[in-house]
This record gives C-alpha cells, structure tokens and sequence, in this order.
C-alpha cells in the first residue's frame, strides 16, 4: 500500500510545480510612486482636464471611487469631510461610475461638494483610468504645488499631518 502512495505523491507534487509556472504574475513594480510626476488628467466624458494645480505650499487631493464600489466611496466622503474647512488641500474627486445619475445620487447621499466631483463615464476604460494605472482598484493621491505626488492612498488621519 505504502509503495503505491509514493509514486502518486511525486506525480501530484511535480503536477502543483508545473501549474504553479502557468499562473500570471502580476507586475511587481507599482506605478505612479510618492515623487512622480503627475501625469494630466483628461475626461473624455465631457472633453474636460482637470486642474491639479495648488497655490505655493498647498496641496490638492485627487481621489478616485465609483458608486458601485462601497469602500473607495466611503473613503472619498470620509476624505472630503476632513478637508471640508481646509484651506491648505483642494480636494477633486473623480467617480468611474458608467451613468450619470448613479454618480448624482452618490454626491447629494454623500453630501460631497459638487463643485468638485466629477465623472468619467468610459470607466475602466478610459485614459484616465490607465493614466493612473488604477486597475488593481481606485485610489488617491496628493499632489503637491510642483505636480509632484507627496503620497498616495492617504487616509484621513494621515491628511490632518498636511493641513497643520
């Protein structure tokens, strides 16, 4: 009995190896690193760039969510209401959502200001979305007067450390 495990243990372990080889590797190297610069963000939804740039010594914040996604849109608002009297980070926040009135909906539920809210339409595959390299999920990055990125992905709590 204990011959016959063997021989079915070696092909079994040397099978694993051989469909180990065949699954895709994601790319190891992140894209778009605090000191990049930031590459210029275009809607195609309505032809419009956006402006990233800050006064001297501020910041601007630029966040990506979409409706359908609960985290990155709770974590757009949680940012947006910390920065809600802030005058050191604008904040401009970009929702992926395919329809319009999703994207409404979210802003006034969220009771995010409009004035800086914006939708890209074409979602995953717009240029924005591969400008920012955002298919592993959406994120946020801060940008500061220079275009440079100082950080992606803040939280809230790390936010409060920019504004004072």
């Amino acid at each position: 009995m204990i011959k016959s495990v063997k021989p079915i243990f070696v092909v079994l372990v040397f099978s694993s190896l051989i469909s180990f080889s065949f699954i895709e590797k994601k790319d190891p190297t992140e894209k778009l690193v605090p000191g990049d610069k930031t590459p210029i963000p275009v809607l195609e939804f309505d032809k419009q760039t956006l402006d990233l740039r800050a006064d001297d010594g501020k910041y601007t914040l630029l966040s990506f969510w979409a409706g359908y996604d609960a985290l990155s849109r709770m974590k757009n608002a949680e940012l947006s209401h910390a920065l809600q009297n802030s005058d050191r980070i604008k904040m401009i926040s970009v929702s992926l959502d395919r329809y319009e009135s999703v994207f409404h909906a979210a802003v006034e539920q969220d009771q995010l200001n409009s004035a800086d809210c914006f939708i890209e339409t074409e979602g995953r595959t717009s240029e924005i979305f591969k400008k920012f390299h955002l298919r592993d999920g959406f994120a946020n990055y801060l940008i500061d007067s220079n275009g440079l990125i100082v950080a992606k992905n803040v939280s809230a709590d790390e936010l409060n450390s920019y504004i004072n």
